[in-house]
């Protein structure tokens, strides 16, 4: 039972990167739900088998609500729900993948002291679980991120960079097969990001340029948030014309691959583009921006 249920918390991980969230989100919402009452009537090894199952299908199903959905308080509540799971299981590892998400929710939303909270948390448990160095690597960027957000930029440079050398020197610890979202790459998209913030956007530009030539056409979600980020970097170099064309191939790329959090990386361009409102290639980028398709899920969000 357990077995069965965790094959399909791999087949739903894969439709992940490449089915649009609101396809794949009643999929994964109704397959924790069987998991939830399943459990509720298993005892023993396939009890714990299917708690891990459970954990693993939770975390994915609160990735959704927040990334691509951006449902925080859905995704604060299926965080919860998968850390019981997880303790069910007694697995530290699942338990730290999952604080350290929950730690991006107060972090986005400017709470540094409660992602602080929850970042120690995941830290604790992910040295409880002997986690790799990829792991490591990626607790760093998601605490990165949240100094980011919560106005630290040069903190979290030091926390990516701290990343970069873990992940140089590596571990014998493996990476578990849930663990499928962090790469070398993935710390590089922080990083641009995180240059921009720090007002570098030279250096955030040649990072976020590396990224794209190297994701090519493999991430569609990830593509659109490092072409927003590009558009960014063009307006802080006051180029309004190459901001605009970066902005509208982050949303060639959404319309193939709906992400919200793409799509708000690219409203955040729009707003700083305000100075030059009236602009052929603004004008151009607000027709797309605000078509019947984009206009109408944004008041649905």
């Amino acid at each position: 039972m357990g077995a069965d249920f965790a094959s399909i918390n791999a087949a739903l991980r894969r439709l992940y990167f490449s089915v649009q969230p609101a396809q794949l989100h009643p999929a994964v919402s109704e397959h924790t739900k069987l998991g939830t009452q399943l459990l509720a009537e298993t005892a023993g090894v396939p009890r714990t088998i299917l708690a891990t199952a459970l954990a693993e299908s939770l975390l994915l199903l609160g990735r959704i609500e927040f990334f691509d959905l951006r449902q925080p308080e859905d995704a604060d509540a299926s965080y919860v729900r998968a850390l019981q799971a997880a303790g069910e299981a007694n697995d530290p590892l699942l338990g730290a993948a999952i604080l350290a998400h929950a730690a991006f929710i107060p972090g986005w939303d400017g709470r540094r002291e409660e992602a602080a909270e929850r970042m120690r948390a995941a830290r604790t448990y992910a040295r409880r679980g002997q986690a790799s160095a990829e792991f490591w690597a990626w607790l760093d960027a998601v605490e990165a991120e949240c100094e980011t957000r919560c106005g630290h930029p040069r903190e979290a440079l030091r926390l990516i960079s701290h990343a970069e050398t873990v992940l140089a020197e590596g571990s014998d610890a493996p990476s578990p097969d849930w663990f499928n979202w962090f790469s070398p790459i993935s710390l590089a998209s922080f990083k641009g990001d995180t240059q921009l913030k720090a007002g570098q956007p030279a250096q955030a530009k040649e990072t976020l340029l590396g990224v794209l030539e190297a994701i090519g056409d493999t991430n569609g979600k990830q593509r659109s948030v490092i072409l927003a980020d590009l558009a960014a970097v063009e307006v802080a170099h006051r180029k309004p014309e190459a901001a605009c064309a970066y902005a509208e191939q982050a949303l060639d790329q959404l319309a193939i691959t709906w992400y919200a959090t793409g799509m708000d990386r690219v409203h955040e361009v729009r707003r700083a583009l305000q100075p030059w409102a009236d602009s052929e290639h603004v004008r151009r980028l607000d027709d797309r921006l605000y078509g019947w398709r984009t206009t109408l899920s944004a008041l649905q969000r």
